[in-house]
């Protein structure tokens, strides 16, 4: 008898997000109105930004008062809550108001604002708001985002999801004129979205099958080229890493290939191509983890995850480079015909990996993925993206992520886009003193070369892509949110794909580099 089919309970959506000229006390049918707290200056009290006057003149309320009674500052993220239990003249609906601050007005404060509301305002159905008002151009798109993240929920209980993400966010006293902005704000927030849940599916759903199924609803949205091979092609063409890592998993591991182009594109379009680890669970293979170790292996795809969102999400920020995202997805599992430590394996192109560490299965498919897209599709650049090591969490804990680059500028375009973005990333060195470490006496390489583990790993990798401009992000410190902490929830954070949306949808992605 067959076991039954798992199906994934309907999930909460995000907020819809919407323009208004209106000022906040304006807005109709809301429940809430937020409004902007900026410090004040040298110690002094703080300030209501744009519709905080009008609305206190209207309900009759000393919000500036509250705010001192509160002992408010203005710090970002923030929140002061009045009730308003008779509503106001202009809107029955209204039953509270809330301050929220924006501390010195960067994007990392109006980031954090955004969370700070969407937290205060779960089950409720709309909110006007005039945080993005203070600064139009530098805050919509990051207050946009917070809002989103921080309103992510996932659930699989038998009822209904315990809070849901308020309906709707009015932007207020804004000019319809940032349209554009605030869609392409909305594709960057749900790509973070997409990456979060995609992690978050828990394993007895999420296999390679199932994740391709997923790139393959992508393609179908959003005008990509789609293909996966199998597990019969990836042995027949050569990709012996993935094959060998899935060869255990009653759920057999495939390849999966995604194409975009800009509309515009021609012969002399650049070509950039993402690689995202696509480990669907990992118990370690035969290096066994320990049991607490393996708790959280069902994200061990973000990367994978990460390539997706920001395939999906490339139409809509205007990315004008081509990009082909590939995901090599597996399963580590333990069986009869297990990776065994000893094993060799012939990766694509012919490359020899001896496997000492069954547990260092994210560079033997990233190898295959790697080495095909230099030589077949031979991209101006290539990046790829994996929770690839503790080490890395060892070394940054759970704030920061992780990369290396062989390539000067490439390095500084990723680096900066991520900073942008509020996904940090540390660059480390790709110190040529560790690769005799990777010596093997009978392959070209040994999987598990030891410490330093992150270095090692990507020294591991940098034989599979030759002279190509390449960088390796390695996000095993920032996968997991140990708690909620502004836009980030408690879970699998899908950390990436906002940083490369930032990247590739920027006016000149490869900029300064030969083409």
């Amino acid at each position: 008898m067959s076991a039954p089919q798992v199906q994934l309970p309907s999930q909460v959506s995000p907020p819809d997000f919407a323009l208004s000229a209106t000022p906040p006390h304006g807005v109709v049918g809301v429940e809430v109105v937020a409004l902007p707290v900026l410090p004040g200056e040298d110690g002094s009290a703080p300030l209501l930004g744009p519709g905080g006057a009008d609305l206190a003149d209207l309900l009759g309320i000393d919000l500036f008062g509250v705010l001192e009674v509160a002992s408010a500052t203005g710090h970002a993220g923030e929140v002061t809550s009045v009730p308003v239990p008779l509503g106001s003249p202009d809107n029955a609906e209204l039953t509270s108001v809330l301050m929220i601050g924006v501390g010195d007005q960067r994007a990392q404060d109006f980031r954090r604002a955004g969370a700070a509301l969407a937290r205060a305002t779960r089950d409720r159905g709309a909110v006007a708001t005039t945080i993005p008002a203070i600064a139009p151009d530098e805050a919509v798109t990051p207050f946009v985002v917070g809002t989103m993240l921080g309103s992510f929920g996932f659930h699989w209980r038998s009822g209904q999801p315990e809070q849901r993400p308020v309906g709707r966010v009015v932007l207020a006293d804004l000019s319809d004129d940032l349209e554009p902005v605030l869609a392409r704000a909305v594709a960057v927030g749900g790509a973070g979205w997409r990456a979060r849940m995609l992690a978050t599916v828990p394993s007895n759903l999420k296999n390679p099958a199932w994740l391709a199924d997923q790139a393959r609803r992508i393609a179908d949205t959003h005008g990509l080229d789609f293909r996966v091979w199998d597990e019969q092609q990836l042995a027949a063409e050569g990709f012996g890493g993935i094959a060998a890592v899935g060869q255990a998993s009653a759920t057999p591991p495939c390849l999966i290939r995604l194409d975009y182009a800009p509309p515009k594109a021609g012969r002399r379009t650049p070509t950039v191509v993402l690689v995202g680890k696509g480990i669907t669970f990992d118990t370690g293979g035969l290096s066994i983890k320990p049991g607490e170790a393996m708790i959280n292996m069902k994200r061990d795809m973000t990367g994978g995850a990460v390539v997706l969102a920001t395939m999906a999400a490339l139409g809509a920020v205007g990315c004008p480079v081509r990009v082909v995202g590939l995901v090599p997805a597996a399963e580590n599992a333990i069986g009869g015909n297990a990776l065994r430590p000893g094993d060799v394996i012939r990766h694509w192109g012919g490359r020899t990996s001896e496997v000492t560490n069954t547990d260092a299965e994210g560079r033997l498919v990233l190898a295959d993925a790697l080495a095909y897209a230099v030589a077949e599709i031979r991209p101006d650049a290539v990046v790829d993206v994996a929770t690839l090591t503790g080490a890395m969490k060892v070394a940054l804990g759970q704030q920061v992520g992780g990369y290396f680059a062989n390539d000067e500028l490439l390095a500084g375009l990723i680096g900066d886009a991520a900073d942008v973005a509020g996904e940090p990333l540390w660059r480390f060195p790709l110190s040529e003193s560790y690769e005799a470490k990777l010596s093997s006496t009978i392959a070209d390489a040994d999987n598990g070369a030891g410490g330093p583990g992150a270095i090692t790993a990507a020294l591991f990798l940098q034989h599979f892509v030759g002279e190509t401009p390449w960088a390796h992000l390695d996000l095993a410190s920032v996968g997991d949110a140990p708690e909620d902490s502004h836009e980030w929830t408690k879970g699998p954070t899908g950390f990436g794909a906002r940083a490369l949306l930032e990247w590739l949808g920027s006016a000149a992605p490869l900029e300064g580099m030969r083409h």
